[in-house]
């Protein structure tokens, strides 16, 4: 049994001194590619380090550098994460927080750039270059505040502008309603004017009609009225035959008459 157990021991032990080697290996090919800027070639090697072991700072630390030449700043800062908790104490602790607060720079993360360069400085305060970094990530955050007020000075001033606007293009469209309101209804009025005058005019027209009818009634009663019959000639004929024998009764009787008075002029010279 205890063969046994120091046979697994060893053979973990070998592939543990196995892994590291392999790591080692890897780091130093990555080293070398990074020197010469080969930096996909560098990348390729310092992850087959991490491949043979997963906890190497060493491979972190680089391949974070190496992204950062590759300008992949999110990965950049990844590795770095990755690394501070083995570097943030050590000797290469000032230099992680450097790295890491240009990184945050380049993506305009000037307040995340400015806690990792007072970081690097508590670990290596004569770093005069960290220094200046800092005063530049801090002037860059002022700057950055600065036009993130004066957009949202801008900002409001343009929703004003556009409230201001919409109420002017509102106030416009009541405008516009109101006036075809009011041209509808001066339509109507005149609409309803126009059909009282045609009414109006009807009506006259009718009356005038009416007028004429009767005047043209009254005009054919005188017509007929002045219009003498016509008769026919025989109906003619024996109305003059009519006329004369009333005529010749009329100058009977007046004979008569005159014979009467002259027979009572006799009697009265008789006497």
């Amino acid at each position: 049994m205890k063969k046994i157990l120091l046979t697994i021991l060893l053979a973990v032990i070998a592939v543990n001194v196995c892994s590291a080697q392999n790591e080692r290996k890897s780091v130093r090919q990555g080293n070398r590619n990074f020197r010469k800027e080969n930096f996909a070639e560098a990348e390729i090697s310092y992850k087959k380090a991490l491949v043979a072991d997963s906890t190497s700072v060493a491979a972190d630390y680089n391949l974070g550098n190496t992204y950062y030449r590759m300008e992949n700043f999110t990965e950049a800062d990844k590795c770095f994460q990755a690394a501070e908790d083995s570097l943030s104490k050590g000797k290469y602790g000032a230099d992680l927080f450097f790295n890491m607060g240009n990184s945050l720079v380049k993506q305009e993360n000037y307040q995340g750039a400015i806690e990792a360069y007072k970081k690097s400085l508590r670990l290596n305060p004569s770093d005069m270059k960290a220094k200046e970094n800092l005063t530049y990530a801090k002037k860059m955050l002022k700057d950055q505040q600065q036009n993130q007020n004066q957009n949202q000075n801008q900002d409001q001033q343009q929703n004003q502008d556009q409230n201001q606007n919409q109420n002017q293009d509102q106030q416009q469209n009541q405008d516009q309603d109101q006036d075809q309101n009011q041209n509808q209804n001066q339509y109507q009025q005149q609409n309803q004017d126009q059909n009282k005058d045609q009414n109006k005019n009807q009506n006259k027209n009718q009356n005038n009609d009416q007028n004429n009818d009767n005047n043209q009634d009254q005009q054919d009663q005188q017509n007929q009225q002045g219009q003498q019959p016509k008769i026919s000639p025989q109906a003619a004929q024996q109305m003059l035959q009519a006329m004369q024998a009333q005529e010749k009764d009329t100058q009977d009787k007046v004979k008569k008459e005159k014979a009467l008075r002259m027979k009572s002029k006799q009697k009265e010279k008789n006497w």
